[in-house]
């Protein structure tokens, strides 16, 4: 499987750094809303999700640091786009036993959580559709 390396443009590697840090404080910013990381929200399904979302962040940050570019953006999107999606669902109708955050739209940790989000789904969108164009993993 062939992977792209240090010969990439300057400009690849600014955008690939830029999903890196963004990717990890979207974990960062999960670990602190959940209290910790050896705490589990409840209930324990959302529990989880928020730790499978920490583990892909920091996966995904790893990928792209390592040249494994297409992988890499296209699980920065999942970081990107699955809490964002949990935040429409969780202040909107709310989730399964989970209604604390039901009308909760401008809190201010959610709202730094969307900035940071938005800003990987902007840039690792374009970057993941621009490497299936190119012949690099």
């Amino acid at each position: 499987m062939a992977h792209q390396t240090a010969t990439a443009p300057g400009a690849t590697w600014v955008a690939r750094w830029a999903g890196a840090l963004l990717s990890l404080a979207v974990a960062a910013i999960h670990v602190v809303d959940q209290g910790g990381i050896t705490t589990t929200r409840t209930p324990y399904y959302i529990g989880v999700a928020y730790h499978v979302l920490e583990i892909a962040a920091v996966v995904a940050a790893v990928l792209l640091l390592i040249g494994f570019v297409r992988t890499g953006w296209l699980l920065a999107v999942g970081v990107a786009a699955g809490p964002l999606l949990g935040y429409i669902l969780s202040r909107g109708p709310g989730l399964p036993d989970y209604k604390d955050d039901i009308g909760n739209w401008t809190e201010s940790l959610g709202l730094v959580s969307l900035a940071v989000e938005g800003a990987l789904l902007l840039l690792s969108v374009p970057l993941f559709v621009g490497s299936l164009r190119r012949r690099t993993y």
